[in-house]
């Protein structure tokens, strides 16, 4: 599948498989910078005395930054340059990651997260405008799920990196995301370069007309607002983004968690465990990209979301054996991914024009609210009950998701449905 897509890919201009080939790393890299506490929360609640609940403080406040500063990059994007706007994202997550690797306390901790949201903030505004730009529209499905697939392989990479690190004696965590860190600031500095000096301004400019630098700051601010409630579109699009991110928040951050409190599996399994839930999602968002070119957004949205509610909700009752429950979140992993590129597809369908930034910025607050939402609420669970009862309010909330994709299918059945190409 990969081999097939890449070769589509690779038949194209020269310029839009540098895009897409160094975007997707630069989505690996992102998708690295969100999952680096997941794999060491035991150990980080012993190094810095604090609770699960306090270290998914932690996580939220990485993802009330990203959340807070998506539209400002969404702006920067769409009118004025999104080389700038991506090498701001690039360069700050990558010092949030060497923050977070020299914490000396918890509240540095928090600092060092808060920075990398920040950061991580830039990668969807700056890379959606690229990619739809770069790329024909036969291909852009497969083309964001080549994108999501090195998205999954980023949030894949820090679980088995970490454990071998720490595996090392005399080496520990703080070496293990230092060294991430060390990675991304060196994949920030050739990105920028690379488009810099090798891209035309057609696909690294804003897609405006007018720029919109017209009037007041708050004269813009206003505008900027009128035109989001404008896009109830995007809105409704926005809350499945929200109410799915939180289920699937909930796993990514409890996951291990789930495997060694319930099935006292070592913690160095539950996370390979992990990084395989990630592995066979990069395989799904291959086949959701396929699915959605070759069919349509909307059956690929509502299977992959029936498919979370059936199997969270199983695992939930923890009644398989290890190993069965290991094979369910594989599965799992795969079927979330299969809507990835769907969503992606009708994001970019219900954007405006010159407004493909900001409506990736608008569905990526939605994606990022549910980030910041989970874990401190599934940790409470987990403290005030057990890991349990957190994944059956996991389980709960994928249900909701899966009635809003039903309800959002429906409303726009229209551009949900298979685009009709002149000439076909």
């Amino acid at each position: 599948m990969l081999d097939d897509t890449l070769a589509e890919i690779r038949r194209l201009p020269r310029s839009v498989a540098l895009v897409v080939g160094l975007i997707s790393g630069s989505q690996f890299v992102n998708h690295m910078y969100l999952v680096l506490l997941p794999p060491i929360l035991t150990i980080l609640s012993g190094d810095f005395g604090v609770t699960l609940a306090l270290l998914g403080v932690a996580l939220g406040v990485q993802a009330l930054t990203n959340t807070v500063f998506q539209l400002p990059f969404g702006y920067l994007a769409d009118n004025y340059d999104r080389t700038v706007a991506l090498a701001l994202s690039s360069f700050l997550g990558a010092i949030g990651v060497l923050v977070v690797a020299a914490a000396p306390s918890f509240r540095w901790l928090l600092v060092g997260q808060a920075i990398v949201g920040i950061g991580v903030a830039g990668h969807h505004p700056a890379h959606y405008p690229l990619l739809t730009d770069a790329t024909p529209d036969g291909v852009r499905g497969r083309a964001f799920s080549v994108y999501n697939f090195g998205g999954m392989l980023g949030f894949a990479a820090p679980p088995v990196v970490i454990t071998a690190v720490i595996a090392v004696p005399g080496l520990t965590w703080r070496h293990a995301i230092g060294g991430l860190g060390v990675v991304g600031l060196l994949y920030a500095a050739l990105i920028t370069a690379v488009f810099a000096w090798r891209l035309d301004r057609d696909i690294t400019g804003p897609n405006v007309t007018d720029t919109g630098r017209a009037g007041s700051l708050l004269e813009r601010v206003r505008a900027e607002l009128r035109s989001l409630i404008a896009g109830s579109e995007i809105l409704v699009l926005a809350v499945l983004a929200l109410v799915s991110s939180t289920a699937n928040w909930g796993l990514t951050s409890y996951a291990v968690v789930f495997l060694t409190q319930t099935y006292d599996l070592p913690l160095d399994q539950a996370n390979l465990a992990l990084t395989g839930l990630f592995l066979t999602g990069a395989v799904g968002v291959l086949v959701g990209g396929s699915l959605t070119d070759r069919f349509a957004p909307s059956p690929v949205l509502v299977g992959s979301f029936v498919g979370i509610t059936v199997l969270v909700s199983v695992i939930a009752t923890s009644i398989a054996p290890a190993l069965v429950a290991v094979g369910l979140f594989l599965l799992l992993g795969a079927v979330r991914s299969l809507e990835g590129p769907a969503r992606d597809t009708l994001t970019e369908r219900l954007a405006g024009d010159g407004t493909v930034g900001k409506s990736f910025a608008i569905i990526t607050v939605g994606i990022m609210i549910g980030s910041a939402v989970a874990p401190p609420v599934f940790g409470y669970l987990i403290e005030r009950f057990d890991v349990q009862a957190a994944f059956f309010a996991v389980a709960a909330v994928a249900a909701v998701a899966t009635a809003v994709t039903i309800a959002m299918v429906v409303r726009f059945q229209t551009v949900a449905g298979p685009r009709v190409v002149p000439g076909e």
